[in-house]
């Protein structure tokens, strides 16, 4: 599990995206998306390709919202998923605190869409196993920012690389452990007049070897 704010850039392909996403099959991980999160997480970071009530790189019409901040300057992740009407009930029925007043949740600083200020990437996660279900991207308009691009389908994850957006979706074979998918899924998106547009994608298979003991 992460925590505190992890600062824009680039990293590691698999260790950053395994860590961050450890999720279990697809219809596992959509369980764990309804259920999981009785005891919060921490964290901070960036987003990802798009749920079904949710076009891929298109601007969800949500209101902009004030922008929450904290005592070192930075905002308010957590205040600003909850004030987000883009965010679904699913995703902010699980952001509860895991330990103290520690949340599930990733905040990520970057250039993305050429604004004014830098933009803010948040990941949401389960508490329990670290699993990404919901990424989202807000941009600064007028004092107060607007959620620019959204996905809520899980285990996924959002990062800002190069001013690009990153976004990994792991996946899990028949009989692979928690700790072990067979690969991810991986899409990046540019601002491109006014939106987020795909502009690659690619399937990375772990190796099976990896960690095992020789």
């Amino acid at each position: 599990m992460r925590g505190g704010l992890t600062q824009a850039g680039p990293s590691p392909a698999r260790g950053n995206s395994q860590a961050a996403i450890t999720a279990v099959s697809v219809l596992a991980a959509l369980g764990l998306f309804v259920s999981s999160c009785g005891t919060g997480g921490t964290g901070a970071r960036d987003e990802g390709p798009a749920h079904s009530d949710a076009v891929e790189g298109a601007a969800p019409t949500a209101t902009p919202s004030a922008a929450p901040t904290t005592a070192r300057g930075r905002v308010d992740g957590v205040q600003l998923v909850r004030n987000d009407p883009a965010v679904s009930a699913e995703v902010k029925h699980q952001l509860k605190p895991c330990v103290g007043n520690e949340y599930p949740v990733d905040v990520a600083y970057g250039e993305l869409t050429d604004g004014p200020e830098s933009d803010i990437v948040v990941n949401v996660l389960t508490c329990s196993d670290a699993v990404g279900i919901g990424s989202y991207v807000y941009r600064e308009t007028d004092g107060r920012y607007e959620n620019v691009f959204r996905t809520e389908e899980p285990p996924v994850y959002a990062e800002i690389d190069r001013g690009e957006l990153v976004v990994t979706k792991q996946v899990y074979g028949k009989g692979d452990p928690v700790s072990n998918p067979s690969g991810e899924n991986v899409i990046t998106y540019r601002w491109v007049s006014g939106r987020f547009v795909k502009t690659f994608s690619w399937h990375n298979d772990y190796s099976e070897a990896a960690g095992e003991d020789l």
